[in-house]
């Protein structure tokens, strides 16, 4: 048996592989309420027909102005329950386990509304500024992340990761690029990673199933971070409860990143070797040798695929046949493989 293509526990949940699909904003809430459209059914359900271990959904908004943009998913209202429970039925259906990424944009936030930073610093010269968040504010975004917990585990999800990724609010208040509080949530490394682990425990209050962390492993900036600063903050996630972390990179500022097949995976077999918890891999994997060496030879626990998901929903079973690996595909499909 292959590494990609064996089963993976965590907890209770059990995946039939190690393939993830990897949390994508699709901005397809074409009502601006943050609900499911069909869009949705047919795009995650597509990729759970195609035999992606977990299908994650996009970045889900726990706030109104959490949202990247106006047409994102939200989870910040039991309104949105009914259309996330469908969505997970769906995924079900084919074998796959389902999860949700619980988010909040801070200061690259587009919606009209008041945005919020951890400082007064626009994103860039096109951003709008966000308002200081005060504590009373903290507060209740932590309560957000944490009702939206309560929701996510009532629509029947399998996972919950907490996006603190890609400059986003909780990445935001982590790298010192974005945060120049000298309030108990900023100025030393303990402070600004304050936020992120009340919001874990917060989450963890409602919820006892899997837990992932998107990070950005590097701000790819000389004042930000790099992996081994993430290295503290993954020991402390790992004792708070937290199951695997999602190894991304950038976003905090605007910089140049260089990308080539694979170019993320060294961050993913760091945070493993030295956080001591298990890890996903992500960032130009296009190919099923390429994901089966990288979990060869324990660079990561799982693969995250994005783009080559998002091309080719049947990815894995491209993936099989590169590997001689005969998946039981759908009846519908299992001539064509």
């Amino acid at each position: 048996m292959t590494k990609l293509f064996s089963p993976y526990t965590i907890k209770n949940v059990t995946l039939k592989n190690r393939i993830v699909m990897s949390p994508m904003c699709m901005y397809s809430c074409i009502r601006e309420d943050g609900k499911i459209t069909n869009w949705h059914r047919t795009h995650y359900t597509s990729r759970a027909v195609g035999q992606a271990g977990l299908i994650m959904l996009e970045a889900t908004a726990v706030q109104p102005e959490g949202r990247i943009s106006t047409k994102d998913l939200g989870i910040w209202s039991d309104e949105h329950v009914e259309g996330l429970t469908e969505i997970v039925a769906l995924i079900h259906e084919h074998d796959s386990k389902a999860a949700i990424q619980l988010a909040h944009a801070g200061r690259k936030s587009t919606v009209p509304e008041t945005i919020y930073g951890p400082s007064p610093l626009p994103f860039n010269d096109h951003s709008k500024q966000p308002a200081e968040m005060t504590l009373d504010d903290i507060q209740n975004t932590i309560i957000s992340f944490k009702q939206a917990a309560a929701r996510a585990k009532e629509a029947g999800f399998d996972v919950i990761e907490i996006h603190a990724a890609h400059g986003y609010l909780l990445h935001s208040f982590l790298t010192p690029l974005a945060n120049h509080r000298t309030d108990a949530y900023g100025g030393t490394a303990e402070n600004r990673y304050r936020i992120l682990g009340e919001v874990i425990e917060a989450v963890k209050s409602e919820w006892s199933g899997p837990l992932f962390v998107r990070i950005s492993a590097s701000d790819h900036h000389s004042d930000g971070l790099d992996w081994q600063d993430y290295v503290p903050y993954v020991r402390e996630m790992n004792t708070q409860g937290v199951d695997v972390i999602d190894c991304s990179s950038g976003g905090a500022v605007e910089t140049s990143i260089e990308v080539y097949p694979g170019y993320q995976v060294p961050y993913a077999d760091g945070l493993r070797r030295e956080g001591g918890v298990p890890t996903g891999a992500v960032g130009l994997i296009t190919t099923g040798k390429q994901a089966e060496e990288i979990l060869r030879n324990e660079r990561a626990d799982l693969i995250f695929l994005a783009r080559a998901l998002l091309v080719n929903p049947y990815w894995p079973l491209e993936a099989a046949r590169d590997l001689n690996v005969k998946l039981p595909a759908p009846d519908q499909y299992d001539r064509a493989w």
